[in-house]
């Protein structure tokens, strides 16, 4: 059973998944190498693959994670994080409610909400939400349908919202560094790791600047 009490620590560098950027690499190894690198916490994010293939990625991500000590959070397919025993779910403003996702998930099970407006934050945290994605942050590949927030918004989310915060959005290592102003517990990166020929020392150079 995770404790709760430990997420923010698990949150300061969180991996997406997405396979389709990987291209030719393993996509096991390549996670693993992320893992290695001081990833705690990923979620896996198919957009594309049918039910029965992201169902079979989770279960061997599950084992891969549990390994490490590190955590896995299914993106919006609440049925895939309970059949592979994933450590909670990532819901979007389209799919389910966290409170509705809570009554089938286990105290323990972590749920993370996405948001753009403080009255979307609030009523995440309302609804039972462990943590809140917060962004785009900056224009990004792996979500072209994704609007920008300001930062002064995610000012007004941190000051409002006392459960963790994870930035996301087109965020490379260079970007860390104005982002820091902004009070959030981590940053959830994808494109700017997975991209990288060697995944496991760019997440050790991500980890020293974080």
């Amino acid at each position: 059973m995770f404790n709760k009490e430990k997420l923010k620590e698990y949150l300061k560098l969180y991996l997406v998944t997405d396979s389709e950027i990987l291209k030719n690499k393993d996509f096991y190894e390549s996670i693993e190498d992320a893992i290695k690198g001081g990833v705690k916490i990923v979620q896996l994010r198919e957009k594309n693959a049918s039910g029965k293939e992201f169902l079979e990625k989770a279960i061997k991500l599950r084992k891969l994670t549990k390994k490490y000590d590190a955590l896995l959070i299914i993106n919006d397919r609440l049925d895939i994080a309970i059949l592979s025993d994933a450590d909670g779910v990532h819901v979007g403003q389209n799919d389910i409610d966290a409170s509705l996702a809570r009554k089938l998930l286990d105290e323990d099970k972590i749920i993370g909400v996405s948001a753009k407006t403080i009255e979307q934050a609030q009523k995440a945290k309302l609804d039972g939400a462990d943590y809140i994605g917060v962004g785009a942050m900056y224009n990004t590949s792996t979500k072209l349908d994704a609007k920008c927030i300001k930062f002064n918004t995610v000012k007004e989310i941190r000051k409002n919202i006392d459960i963790p915060i994870v930035l996301i959005g087109g965020i490379s290592i260079d970007k860390i560094k104005e982002l820091k102003e902004l009070g959030s517990d981590g940053y959830a990166i994808v494109s700017a790791i997975l991209k990288k020929d060697d995944i496991y020392l760019e997440t050790k150079r991500f980890i020293s600047i974080i």
